[in-house]
């Protein structure tokens, strides 16, 4: 008699220190088989609401604690990250397609790095004494958590955005509730029996998921919610929009770390072999799912053939290392690059490089370079998040400047050029929240914040303005 195979796996929420399935699941699909890999509890609001909840109840002994005490949580947690890397790295690659590389080597040890960061950065936190003004009188200024804090958290680095979210929240003795996105549920879920395993006492730390079509609900019960006092979100300027309405409506504070229209600027003098290079990576890592991922090349026209030419033969050297096609988060992911390149060509703009998918590949892309991009183009002014980017020439540097600041996002920018004074020159013209002078657009580390200008976002994450978005400033005076 034939035996029936096992119900997929549920993918529990943690909430108040425990796993919590509730009433209704969602499917999980792997792209790289287009079957569901598990299922996960879809969260209500009345479920998000206990979330939430639990934070509160958590916040008074964990504001009380000592730094360090959170510091050897976090150290705990960053050591067990480390045992489990293999097991979190599978996650990744089975729920959003990643490479095991990329996976493993970027985002897991940059996610270790923040939690030792975090860990190392809770004893620091201090205020300050004021000398004032009348005669008798002293003051000082303490800083103190918000309270509970809500992340909203996205699928294309999950370990990294979860982690930022939670630890920052964690090292300033704020407790926290993470939104994690439909798409990595297993990855979430692993970060919170992380941080569970490392000591953090029930409430601290609560993380749930929902299916896509209950995300706003989930998002306005936990808004409104009056012990939420804080807000991060992490994902895209349409989604960053309606989550800044919602705060604004409440009068509370919130972190948006949003996307990018991401720029290289290569100059005349540049090192164009190193250039290139810089501009594959940056634009095809992790098949170009990262915020900072080069979607524009500006490229001066006195170096334009010769730079060309090296990128096609750097391309082409590329792709012979790496023959396969990358993966993206989903088939909806690649359909919607083919209609962002079909409409380019529409448009006047040519395939530099790549070209159309080979069949019964839904949920891959070939990396793809356009050229003779124009401002009418989806390719030239939205966020292409994924394995596609474009090219236009310049004939000065003011038209460069031009270029990349019209798009009107402003996350990273890339200067190719041996003159680093120039280099500078450039970076004060350029409106985003970092410029990479000879490096490529993707760069993000514990020891520099992190963030955008514009339709990019604002506040930052990481280092110690990162810490500052967690804390409240708060002035005391007294009589001597």
């Amino acid at each position: 008699m034939a035996t029936q195979s096992p119900p997929p796996l549920t993918v529990p929420s943690w909430i108040d220190g425990a796993e919590k399935t509730h009433e209704t699941t969602f499917a999980v699909i792997a792209p790289s088989t287009s079957n569901v890999c598990w299922n996960a509890a879809s969260a209500s609001p009345a479920d998000a609401l206990l979330a939430v909840e639990a934070a509160a109840a958590a916040l008074p002994a964990w504001k009380a604690s000592k730094p360090m005490r959170r510091r050897a949580i976090l150290l705990r947690a960053a050591a067990l990250m480390e045992e489990r890397a293999d097991e979190l790295s599978g996650y990744m690659s089975t729920e959003m397609g990643a490479d095991a590389a990329f996976a493993r080597h970027l985002v897991l040890e940059l996610a270790i790095a923040m939690l030792r960061d975090c860990a190392a950065r809770a004893p620091t936190v201090c205020g300050s004494v004021q000398a004032v003004e009348t005669e008798g009188q002293s003051a000082m200024v303490w800083k103190e958590p918000y309270g509970v804090v809500l992340g909203i958290v996205p699928w294309n680095a999950p370990y990294v955005f979860g982690v930022r979210a939670a630890a920052t929240a964690m090292a300033t003795g704020n407790t926290t509730v993470l939104k994690a996105s439909e798409m990595t549920p297993r990855c979430y879920w692993a970060l919170g029996k992380i941080l569970h395993d490392a000591g953090a006492p029930a409430g601290v730390v609560n993380i749930i998921s929902s299916c896509p079509s209950d995300a706003p609900d989930l998002a306005r019960a936990m808004v409104e919610h009056p012990a939420v006092k804080k807000i991060n979100f992490t994902g895209s300027a349409t989604v960053g929009r309606k989550v800044a309405r919602l705060c604004s409506d409440n009068l509370k504070p919130v972190l948006l770390e949003l996307g990018g229209k991401n720029s290289a600027i290569i100059l005349p003098d540049a090192d164009l072999e190193k250039a290139a290079r810089a501009c594959i990576v940056g634009g095809f890592a992790n098949a170009g799912q990262i915020c900072m991922s080069t979607d524009r090349l500006i490229i001066h026209a006195d170096i334009a053939p010769e730079f060309l030419q090296v990128l096609k033969k750097s391309l082409a050297a590329a792709q012979a290392a790496s023959p396969s096609l990358p993966l993206v988060a989903s088939a909806a992911s690649a359909a919607r690059l083919g209609s962002v390149v079909a409409d380019a060509q529409a448009r006047g703009a040519h395939v530099f490089s790549g070209g159309p998918n080979p069949p019964g590949k839904a949920a891959h892309f070939a990396p793809t370079v356009l050229g003779g991009l124009s401002s009418d183009m989806d390719a030239s002014r939205e966020e292409n998040f994924g394995p596609l980017m474009g090219y236009v020439t310049v004939t000065s540097e003011e038209e460069a400047v031009e270029v990349t600041n019209g798009s009107g996002y402003g996350l990273s920018a890339s200067v190719f050029t041996r003159d680093l004074r120039k280099g500078f020159a450039l970076a004060k013209k350029l409106e985003c929240g970092a410029v990479h002078i000879n490096s490529m657009t993707v760069q993000d580390e514990v020891a520099l914040p992190f963030g955008g200008v514009n339709r990019s976002g604002w506040g930052r994450f990481n280092a110690a303005e990162g810490m500052e978005e967690f804390l409240v400033t708060k002035c005391v005076t007294w009589d001597d």
